[in-house]
């Protein structure tokens, strides 16, 4: 079991998206990106706050840490600018490594409005009490795969002579949106750990919660979702 006191939450965001410019600023169903994911983890009732920090470069995403009344990191403009390029080394991206006085982060992807305050805690709570170094949330899935030679994947259920999703081998999809690993190995260009050999445990989340706003047509869909759930 870890110490609390040991864990930081992250919730890292920039301005230079190429494909849905300013969406952590601009509004969406009453709020913005940025503002929904800071206050559903106050909502929280096992993280404390004051171990919760934005990541940020721009003043105009300061100033949404500020009024939520949450921590801020400041990243350097090469990191708010980074695109995840060759030679980037994972150090450039998440500077705060070796800056917060913490041993674990959780890394909270603010891009994923529909992400509950409840699947948040789940994953905390398994990883304050988990041995493991590294976490990852990810989907369970119930379908044939197939290869890029059109192997299938997925064994075909046994006595099943038609596709039955209900009948096949539950398989794990990665999630993109709860993270976790030691800070001190991102120094090294390790983050969560070695996914061949078993060193992360993997922790399901709800599908549906897992919807990410990466392209225009994305932010219209969901901030329309999410305006009508607010309303029911």
């Amino acid at each position: 079991m870890k110490n609390i006191e040991d864990i930081c939450i992250i919730v890292q965001a920039r301005l230079s998206s190429q494909r849905c410019p300013n969406k952590m600023i601009r509004p969406f169903a009453g709020d913005t990106l940025t503002g929904i994911i800071l206050k559903k983890l106050k909502k929280s009732k096992v993280i404390p706050t004051k171990n919760i920090y934005l990541s940020v470069h721009e003043p105009e995403l300061i100033k949404i840490g500020h009024e939520n009344g949450i921590n801020i990191f400041h990243r350097s403009y090469e990191s708010a600018v980074w695109d995840g390029g060759e030679g980037t080394h994972i150090t450039g991206m998440y500077e705060w490594w070796d800056k917060l006085p913490y041993k674990y982060a959780i890394l909270i992807n603010a891009c994923a409005p529909m992400m509950s305050t409840q699947t948040i805690d789940n994953f905390y709570n398994s990883y304050v009490n988990s041995k493991s170094d590294g976490m990852f949330a990810v989907i369970k899935k119930k379908n044939y795969f197939w290869n890029k030679s059109g192997k299938l994947i997925v064994p075909w259920p046994e006595g099943e002579p038609c596709m039955n999703t209900k009948a096949v081998t539950e398989t794990l999809e990665a999630a993109h949106c709860l993270y976790a690993g030691r800070m001190d190995l991102i120094g090294q260009g390790i983050w969560m750990g070695d996914f061949n050999n078993g060193e992360i445990e993997l922790v399901p989340m709800p599908e549906e919660e897992t919807f990410d706003v990466d392209y225009e047509w994305e932010f219209s869909l969901y901030e329309k979702l999410c305006t009508i759930l607010k309303k029911t």
